[in-house]
């Protein structure tokens, strides 16, 4: 099917904004590939260094015909959508070698969980934690000593950051290699509910913390659709992984074949074959649209507002929030996974997954499918679905939906449109997403109550004070503020007043990401507070409207009065958890809608 005006449009106007970044990066990528730093071109004493640590595959290396592969891992074993890497790259090795290769752990990237840091001090090392991932992607793969890469990361932060730091080395090939979500345990809304309950007073901690050990519960991604499964989707829709690999899961003969399939195939498309697939060529402007489109099909993280932003700029690209705005229009949403719905990513896999979105989304001209992938050159190999036969790895159609509580066809979505929206006016420009409201709230008109800190929130929540129609203004939550650390503490209490038929919205210049949900989130305000947003002069009592149908949010004030009111002074710096250390990262990030990054200003894109 022909591709939708809309998309084409969409692509288009990216294009044309990008010319003149996008052949930059081409030209660097194409000048690092012909005479930038590579293997050949070291010194014995730097070669001798580099084979130092194997010996089993020095003499291999020493020989140079061979692709030798960078693993770049987040490993740790606190999170468990990174434990199961553990063994991965042993094994990795033995893969390269059955394919002719070698591979050597070129380094790590830290990875830290959003899910362990929300509502403390070292949520505000989060956001910043992904240039420092692009830092150390960039410093693994300085050494010039590999001819590709598999890149090793899943969650929040660490797949946006393994892509900018790997996108600087764009010439050379890398597959994304996903670890796979973990087995359904206690039902998300189950567990929403107790955590409403114990906001409430109605649950005690020892009730919420076996409920929370009950969801998140071994090995793998938490099996919510946020900004962790957001990342495996998209990398799916660009082609990045080995076809359906997404969400398998963790330990089972499938996941261990797509993962030996990965390392066959990097083998296969190095520069020296005949199907060479440099990532730089791979993540164009068709790949960056596909991304955007598949969080809007699916309802995925509104991090990737921020995210998707920086990961284009990494590869010379444009992309903003009106090209989201817009194509939101174009594109159905055909997925429900909570918190959009009650299923997991588990029962997403089961229903189609992947390739059932992929198939649905190019036979509706809502995807590129004419993408230079990892696998092929046509992103209709992702509509296909992995599976075992004997021990060999065979792809098929994935049918008919399993379970049209979960996915549907293009033709009869649950909405026409993808459920993001961009909010103006004089607080500012904001995102809203909307796949999980309730359409008659996506309109909310009340009074301000103006916080600084979640806890004052919840103070403010048990001591009865928010029982009414309240729009909950939470400032100095930017990246230059503190860092821009997400505000789950405050989906419970906000969920509870909304179950009691009040009128309820928050609106700040942080974060909610995936984990939002029915309750309405104007989120990511730019400018921020600090530094003279206009978030800054709202006072307790202020009217404010947020009217995700119209696309504004503004305070009902008196033009003039407004434009006399003075900013609010911001909290002072806060101290302690390492925070001090990334001052300089806030100090120079730029704002939320060009990725919320103190690398890519630097970089001056």
């Amino acid at each position: 099917m022909a591709l939708h005006p809309d998309i084409a449009a969409t692509t288009d106007r990216i294009i044309e904004r990008s010319a003149t970044s996008r052949a930059a990066y081409l030209a660097l990528i194409a000048h690092e590939g012909d005479a930038g730093l590579r293997r050949g071109n070291l010194g014995c004493a730097n070669l001798a260094h580099g084979f130092a640590g194997t010996e089993e595959d020095r003499d291999t290396m020493k020989a140079g015909g061979a692709m030798n592969i960078g693993i770049v891992t987040a490993y740790n074993d606190m999170l468990s959508a990174h434990a199961p890497y553990y063994r991965y790259p042993e094994q990795m090795k033995l893969w390269a070698r059955e394919a002719g290769a070698t591979a050597q752990v070129a380094g790590g990237v830290p990875a830290m969980c959003d899910g362990v840091t929300q509502g403390f001090a070292g949520m505000e090392l989060s956001l910043f934690s992904r240039d420092t991932i692009a830092l150390s992607t960039a410093i693994a793969l300085s050494h010039g000593m590999f001819e590709g890469a598999a890149l090793l990361g899943i969650c929040d932060k660490i797949v946006p950051g393994l892509l900018m730091g790997a996108l600087r080395f764009g010439h050379l090939p890398m597959i994304f290699i996903p670890s796979g979500p973990m087995r359904s345990g206690l039902p998300n809304r189950e567990k929403a509910k107790v955590r409403e309950q114990f906001a409430e007073g109605k649950a005690t901690r020892d009730e919420l913390l076996e409920a929370e050990i009950a969801a998140y519960h071994s090995k793998g991604t938490c099996t919510f659709y946020g900004t962790a499964n957001s990342n495996q989707m998209m990398m799916e829709v660009m082609g990045l992984h080995m076809p359906g690999a997404a969400f398998v899961n963790p330990g089972t003969k499938l996941r261990q074949e797509l993962t030996r399939a990965a390392v066959h195939r990097l083998a296969a498309i190095g520069r020296g074959g005949d199907s060479y697939r440099p990532l730089g060529l791979c993540v164009d402007e068709k790949a960056i649209v596909n991304a955007a489109v598949g969080l809007l099909a699916t309802g995925g993280s509104t991090n990737h507002l921020i995210h998707l932003p920086a990961i284009a700029a990494a590869a010379g690209i444009i992309i903003d929030w009106e090209d989201f705005d817009r194509l939101s229009r174009a594109v159905p949403l055909i997925a429900r996974v909570y918190p959009n719905g009650s299923a997991d990513v588990n029962g997403f896999e089961d229903a189609g997954g992947m390739p059932f979105v992929i198939r649905e989304l190019i036979g509706g001209g809502l995807l590129h499918r004419d993408l230079l992938t990892v696998a092929g050159d046509d992103l209709a190999d992702y509509g296909r679905k992995p599976s075992l036969d004997g021990d060999a790895l065979a792809w098929r159609d994935p049918g008919a939906s399993g379970d049209e509580t979960i996915l549907r066809p293009v033709a009869s979505p649950f909405s026409a449109e993808g459920g993001f929206r961009i909010l103006t006016g004089n607080l500012g420009r904001a995102c809203i997403k909307v796949s999980a409201v309730e359409q008659d709230r996506w309109i909310i008109e009340a009074p301000a109550r103006v916080f600084e800190d979640q806890a004052a929130v919840q103070a403010a929540f048990k001591a009865g004070e928010l029982d009414r129609d309240v729009v909950v203004v939470m400032r100095f939550q930017g990246p230059r503020a503190n860092g821009m650390p997400e505000l789950h503490k405050l989906t419970p209490p906000l969920g509870v007043l909304q179950n009691r038929g009040f009128r309820v919205a928050l609106v700040t210049d942080g974060r909610m990401s995936g984990a939002s949900g029915k309750v309405p989130c104007a989120i990511h305000i730019s400018p921020e507070a600090l530094g003279g947003g206009p978030l800054g002069k709202v006072r307790d009592g202020d009217l404010i409207r947020l009217d995700a149908e119209a696309g504004v949010l503004t305070a009902l004030v008196d033009p003039a009065a407004w434009a006399a009111r003075e900013q609010a002074p911001p909290p002072p710096a806060a101290q302690g958890a390492g925070r001090e250390l990334f001052a300089l990262f806030r100090g120079a990030a730029n704002e939320a809608e060009k990725g919320a990054s103190a690398l890519l200003a630097a970089m001056g894109v």
